[in-house]
């Protein structure tokens, strides 16, 4: 059922997407659309490595002139019922978005990375815990942090707020809450807007949201089934936060002290001992390179 959008309705369905695509994967895709049969496989590979490109990707997929009767949260999914012109009309779409100076791409490639790094990450921990749909965790791993780089578009200090943010996180500190003292709003909420704009379905939009709620969450005893998803989906992005060193990376920190805090929990409820999670860790960082 692939239905073909025309460059208009892709310009329509991407209004407000505003991350910027990754310059070398637009490279990457440009390369491949001019081959004389362009690979749907490897696009969509390029395609999932980027959280700009996969939101307006799935934006359009869910959006009601395709008419899914659910909405859908897998990328390869949005791919094969896109098919490949609709894509290549996504991405001339996407590359006329306008030049990024070489301080933005320095800073975004510190999102990038570990956007892309997570996402694979979750995949991995899904598959070897078996509690959630190893594409969603996928997904949710890839737009977690969504809000970062359009903060960093609107706030000059972003990036040294988060890596205060950071700094401070403890039992009684969220990462987000020194953002909300700075600037009345933070990447979780508005990497939450941004999902629900990108239509993803409401349970990834809801764990973007609260992925830096995670004690509250697992302190709450209710097994209420949406919980146990929000749950799920929550425990497999932490360890893969944590297991990608996104404090490093993204809060310049030494030592994770938000995993400090909700590590145990989150193990308790995957039922997972502490040497087994350094086994995964183990595994997961071999794989990706760590």
């Amino acid at each position: 059922m692939s239905q073909e959008f025309t460059a208009e309705q892709i310009q329509q369905a991407l209004q407000g997407i505003a991350i910027p695509p990754q310059p070398q994967i637009m490279v990457d895709l440009q390369f491949e659309q001019y081959m004389p049969d362009p690979d749907l496989e490897t696009i969509a590979k390029l395609i999932a490595q980027d959280p700009g490109l996969s939101g307006a990707l799935l934006k359009l997929v869910n959006s009601p002139q395709f008419g899914l009767s659910n909405k859908i949260g897998s990328i390869q999914r949005a791919v094969n019922l896109l098919g490949s012109r609709s894509i290549i009309n996504l991405i001339n779409a996407q590359s006329i978005k306008g030049e990024m100076t070489d301080d933005t791409i320095v800073t975004l490639n510190r999102f990038w990375d570990t956007a892309q790094d997570v996402a694979m990450t979750c995949l991995m921990l899904a598959k070897r815990t078996g509690i959630q749909s190893p594409d969603e965790a996928y997904t949710l791993g890839l737009f977690h942090d969504c809000g970062v780089p359009l903060m960093h578009k609107r706030f000059p200090t972003y990036m040294e707020v988060l890596e205060d943010a950071y700094a401070k996180a403890s039992e009684e500190t969220r990462v987000v809450d020194t953002e909300n003292r700075a600037f009345n709003t933070n990447h979780s909420v508005v990497g939450y807007f941004t999902a629900k704009s990108w239509r993803l379905p409401e349970h990834i939009s809801g764990a973007i949201a609260n992925h830096h709620n995670a004690l509250a969450v697992f302190r709450d005893e209710s097994s209420r089934n949406t919980q146990t998803q929000l749950k799920n989906l929550l425990a497999v992005l932490k360890m893969a936060e944590h297991i990608c060193a996104s404090y490093r990376v993204l809060g310049n920190q030494a030592a994770d002290h938000e995993w400090n805090v909700v590590g145990s929990l989150v193990l308790d409820y995957i039922g997972l001992t502490e040497y087994e999670f350094q086994e995964l860790k183990h595994t997961a960082r071999e794989m990706g390179g760590h």
